[in-house]
Formats: structure tokens, sequence, C-alpha cells
């Protein structure tokens, strides 16, 4: 029988190509999501997405979603003792592993291990490792579908917000981004795919940059 685990899930691609990893695999199975949700802005922590679209996606998933809420610029402490108790708790349901869709940050991975061992729990990386611009394709050619929800202007023209992440997507990037944006260039919003019985329908919005990133709205489309 597949370990149940937990997942940290934040609606992006890597999160969704970890999630398919594991079903694949048959190893795991992924039966609470946790997410980092700012509570005055009711949105996905750095991906500025929705609160209600998250739902939407694990709700179409069939998974449970723990939010984690946290304030705005909340400190590493703060974001610890959040991430900590909800660690705690699932321990405490039985679970004992996470899982992760990091791809090759070995600190951000070394912090993720010592902070689960403190909760007495293990971590799992289902796409650690693997080529970042094999990932980008093999995500397109699953029939994943995504849009850039938010980009580090730094590292970004803000004209990459809101676009689809497809071929021409890749192919516009300048060389020094990577194809999965894992050193935080860009973060995305997935809509549909094969880890999903249905899409979550979402229309792009408004278009804003603060704190030296640029954002895209996304909000489901009015009922018929």
């Amino acid at each position: 029988m597949p370990e149940p685990i937990a997942m940290c899930f934040s609606g992006g691609k890597d999160s969704c190509l970890a999630l398919r990893t594991l079903q694949l695999e048959g190893n795991y199975r992924v039966v609470a999501l946790i997410t980092t949700v700012t509570d005055a802005y009711d949105r996905v922590s750095m991906h500025g997405v929705r609160r209600s679209l998250l739902r939407e996606q694990a709700a179409s998933l069939g998974i449970e979603v723990a939010e984690v809420v946290v304030p705005p610029k909340s400190s590493n402490e703060v974001y610890e003792r959040a991430m900590g108790r909800e660690f705690d708790r699932q321990f405490a349901a039985g679970i004992r592993r996470v899982a992760f869709g990091d791809i090759f940050l070995e600190d951000l991975r070394e912090y993720r291990e010592r902070q689960l061992a403190e909760c007495g729990l293990g971590a799992v990386f289902p796409i650690w490792g693997r080529p970042t611009d094999r990932l980008a394709r093999s995500f397109i050619g699953d029939g994943f579908e995504a849009v850039t929800v938010c980009v580090s202007l730094s590292m970004l023209d803000a004209s990459f917000v809101g676009r689809r992440f497809d071929e021409a997507f890749l192919a516009d990037l300048p060389a020094t981004a990577d194809p999965c944006g894992e050193n935080g260039e860009f973060h995305t919003f997935v809509s549909a795919g094969p880890i999903f019985p249905h899409p979550i329908p979402a229309v792009r919005g408004e278009v804003v940059e603060r704190d030296g990133f640029a954002f895209c709205d996304l909000v489901s489309p009015p009922s018929r």
C-alpha cells in the first residue's frame, strides 16, 4: 500500500509535476496539501493567487488543503513557527513524510530537511536533480496548462507575467533564466492537466507591480 504523505503545494507547475511523479511512481499517496496563505491579501504567499482558486485546485484533486496563514512580509521566525505547527499537526495525524517540488537548490533542501526533522518528519523530493529544461517541456508535453502569475523584476521583464507557460514562453526567456524558474524568476498557476479531473477556470485580471515583483491577478469567470 502507498504510504500516505503530505505535500507542500503552491499550485504552481513544480508542485504539480512533483505530485504527478508521485502518482506515477505509486510509492506514496498525497493526502494533504500544505499551502502558505498571506492573511491580509487572502492569497497564496509569493504567488499572489487568490485563495479561492487554490481551494478549487484542491477540490479538483480531491485532496484536503491545509492553509498555513501568515501576515504580510512575515519574518522567517513567524513563518517557521506557523509551518512547525502544521507539521506537528500532520505528525499527530499519522503523517511521517512531506513532499516538495524543489529541483536543485541544495541550501533550500537542507533547510527543509532540518525543519521537518525537528517535527519528526522526513522529506521527499520527487523531481530532485532532473534537468529543468526537460522538466519544463515534459510539463507542456503532458498536457498541463499554466499561466505565470508572478515574475521577479530583477530577473525578468514585466511582460512575462500573465503569459501562458508554453514553448513560446520558454523560447523568449533570457539565457540567464532557469526554464522552471527555480531561482525565483517566476511563479505559475496550473489550471489543467493530467492530475486534474476537471480544469480550474480562471481568467487574467489586473497586473500590478509591487516590491520588485509583477503580479497578474487571476479571477474566476462570471457564472453564466
